[in-house]
């Protein structure tokens, strides 16, 4: 589903030269939830945003459902809304926004129908348990809450690919399991790969594989669900 192939990416502090990622390759498969793991500096935000085609300045090869990713900003754009979400630490709800709206936002940024948009908002809320939050604006809603809209905003494309930025993050032990739980059952029953940053073992213990960064490089695979081609 998501394989990329001598990833490399540098860039200046100063005048210092750092390389954030040294030469990596692997293979996500289709629908598994993979955990992303290392220490600060390792390059786990760099492969994220070049997972996510956020960041279009690194050498190597990525391919997404087997096409090899353009370099053309257009092109990327069109592909980040249409097959990409993205779930946040802190959340990024749009405030003057409801939760229903924040959900339906996606939708209408790829010209959805009124009555699909509605259809899909609705059976999505229901699906993370907020059915009775839907017209309560973010400062309404607490931390848990709201990380349950980012996840429904994030799922209700149903994207190829997901993104996820260390989203248990600020979560008691309670709501983080919950929301672990919601974004892998959602994600299957849709059909959607995760890739979510993370120190929490809460959310390694729940993802299907482990790989680790360290200065540049993966050093290290858990778990028996993804097959890594070591560069």
């Amino acid at each position: 589903m998501l394989r990329f192939a001598n990833l490399t990416k540098s860039y200046l502090t100063g005048t210092t030269e750092v390389q954030a990622l040294k030469g990596v390759s692997a293979h996500i498969e289709q629908g598994s939830t993979v955990a992303l793991c290392g220490p600060s500096g390792s390059g786990k935000s760099t492969l994220l945003n070049i997972c996510g085609l956020l960041d279009p300045d690194y050498q190597g090869e990525l391919y997404l459902g087997g096409e090899l990713v353009p370099a053309n900003a257009q092109a990327l754009t069109s592909i980040r809304r249409e097959k990409i979400g993205f779930i946040f630490q802190r959340y990024n709800l749009i405030p003057v926004m409801s939760a229903f709206e924040n959900i339906e936002y996606p939708l209408l940024m790829l010209g959805i129908s009124k009555a699909e948009r509605y259809e899909r908002v609705a059976r999505m809320i229901d699906a993370v348990g907020l059915g009775k939050f839907a017209k309560q604006r973010p400062d309404r809603l607490s931390g848990g809450q709201q990380q349950r809209v980012a996840i429904a905003r994030a799922l209700v494309k149903e994207p190829r690919l997901v993104i996820a930025d260390e989203p248990t993050a600020n979560l008691d032990t309670p709501t983080a399991h919950l929301v672990i739980d919601l974004m892998r059952d959602l994600g299957r029953e849709v059909g959607s790969t995760f890739i979510i940053a993370t120190h929490d073992h809460r959310m390694t213990d729940r993802c299907d594989r482990v790989i680790e960064l360290s200065d540049g490089h993966l050093t290290e695979q858990t778990k028996p669900a993804l097959q890594l081609a070591w560069g």
